[in-house]
């Protein structure tokens, strides 16, 4: 298999040097810049490392006649049964049957804002993809496999540990409690891959310094990005076996 290690270290480098490229040039030509980091944001390109490499993995299984939607945005929507349609980042077909679905995301600043936005996307998008597919939207798929790859910026406020939060009657999860940002979505990955919710989840993080050289930092070995690839390869080639192709 490919050194994802060194391929994931790539990605986060272009990440990091891409969205300070669109932040120098959001606005140049109009004059006008969106407020605080939103220019990088708005410009999009950033997570195209992140894409690239979980292709990679798939196209390394050898499964032939495969077709990888990740570009036009068309070809990486599916049906859904709460709502009509999902666009994925990632979608991998071969001929009529659906292979893999990935979900890319990334979060550099307003932690407390995005945090529970980011936890119901993700709920959400699990929800909908198994219920279409238990419902035989996918057909005639054999099950697709499902995939969370999420990046962290690694900054003062999200390795910081949070307030207590104090409700009645009901309790929070003290699981939860003191926890800074980047640990509660370690165990929120944790807990959408131990659900069976995600048949593989990656979570890691990165900081705008060091990130342009390429460094990230794996907290949760049960979600490197190694498990996450030996995971995938393993559904594409099973399927290759399975097909014959």
């Amino acid at each position: 298999m490919i050194n994802v290690q060194k391929e994931l270290s790539k990605a986060v480098q272009h990440f990091w040097k891409t969205r300070l490229i669109q932040h120098k040039n959001q606005g140049a030509k109009t004059g006008n810049k969106d407020a605080g980091a939103r220019g990088a944001v708005t410009g999009g390109k950033h997570a195209d490392g992140f894409v690239n490499l979980v292709a990679g993995i798939v196209k390394d299984a050898g499964l032939k006649n495969i077709t990888i939607h990740n570009t036009s945005k068309t070809s990486r929507t599916l049906p859904g049964f709460f709502r009509p349609t999902k666009e994925w980042d990632l979608v991998v077909t071969s001929g009529s049957d659906l292979i893999a679905a990935i979900e890319v995301k990334s979060q550099v600043g307003s932690f407390g804002n995005n945090f529970n936005n980011r936890v119901e996307e993700a709920l959400g998008n699990a929800t909908d993809f198994w219920t279409a597919y238990s419902k035989g939207i996918y057909k005639p798929s054999q099950r697709p496999w499902l995939g969370y790859l999420f990046m962290l910026e690694e900054h003062e406020k999200s390795i910081k540990p949070t307030k207590r939060v104090n409700l009645s009657p009901f309790k929070v999860d003290e699981t939860f409690q003191g926890r800074s940002y980047a640990k509660r979505y370690e165990l929120v990955c944790e807990r959408l891959l131990r659900e069976r919710l995600y048949d593989a989840a990656c979570f890691f993080t990165s900081n705008s310094r060091t990130g342009k050289k390429g460094v990230y930092s794996e907290p949760n070995v049960e979600l490197d990005i190694r498990h996450f690839a030996i995971s995938l390869h393993a559904r594409a080639t099973a399927f290759a076996k399975l097909k014959g192709k």
